[in-house]
């Protein structure tokens, strides 16, 4: 798959996808919005992969929107020139760089390699397993040029607790966190020297490629359909998918491997 701002590579069960406009310190523009949406189905409806990495080129994972191509919409238009509220999307929150991880059922880990700015959160926030280099650093300016931080602070306060997703919010430009604080915070879960990150990155994504792939998508989706909800609640979302998976071929295979002191051969079926 080619693409103009990002790019996209597969090794056995893990697909990559990197934002790649190191210039821009991969600043989302409408091109990249396209691309990413076309990388991330491509990669869900793909059988032949079973996790995700997202990370960026050069020394930013993502500044956020590029504020160069903003324009102002004319009546009736949104900021692509379509007609406003024309399409199912735009009743959407928008996604921009973030994968459609309520629609999808394959884990996705976040490799930061730098800064992480803005909707550059939002991939972290989103994602399954988030490592970052040592050398990363997160903020969030949109206070400091104007603009109201609405869901990446809605999903920030998800992750770090509400005193520090307030002082990133609110303090703008003027707060960083470096990757140390955010490995303390559990906002990334592992910190990885510069040159090794991608390494990592890989090596997490086979590592969760040896387990059961339908195993690994339910309990990944009933966690995350069970957050928000009351216990009781999200136990029976989470059987739900235990059920639904206790009757697939590889359900079979792992008890059956085990006894034979074997490797498994998962099929996804």
């Amino acid at each position: 798959m080619e693409f103009e701002t990002i790019l996209y590579e597969r090794r056995d069960r893990t697909a990559c996808i990197t934002l790649n406009r190191p210039d821009k310190l991969n600043a989302i523009d409408h091109t990249m919005i396209r691309e990413l949406d076309e990388a991330y189905r491509a990669a869900e409806g793909d059988d032949d992969v079973w996790t995700l990495i997202v990370t960026g080129a050069g020394r930013a994972l993502c500044s956020g929107a590029d504020v160069t191509t903003v324009e102002q919409p004319k009546p009736g238009m949104d900021t692509r020139g379509e007609p406003l509220l024309g399409s199912y999307w735009q009743w959407n929150t928008s996604a921009e760089a973030t994968p459609p991880y309520l629609e999808m059922a394959k884990p996705v880990i976040c490799a930061v390699n730098g800064v992480a700015a803005g909707a550059g959160l939002d991939l972290i926030t989103t994602c399954d397993i988030a490592i970052a280099s040592t050398t990363a650093t997160f903020l969030d300016p949109h206070v400091s040029i104007g603009v109201v931080s609405a869901r990446e602070s809605a999903r920030l306060v998800r992750v770090l607790p509400l005193n520090v997703a307030m002082r990133v919010a609110l303090m703008g430009t003027q707060e960083r966190l470096s990757a140390q604080r955010a490995y303390e915070l559990g906002l990334v879960t592992e910190l990885v020297e510069p040159e090794k990150l991608m390494d990592r990155a890989w090596e997490i994504a086979a590592m969760i490629n040896r387990n059961a792939p339908l195993a690994v998508r339910g309990t990944r989706l009933g966690i995350r359909k069970g957050l928000g909800l009351p216990i009781a609640q999200a136990e029976h979302v989470a059987e739900s998918h235990r059920l639904r998976v206790a009757h697939s071929d590889d359900a079979f295979e792992g008890p059956r491997a085990f006894l034979e002191k074997r490797a498994p051969d998962w099929q996804c079926r």
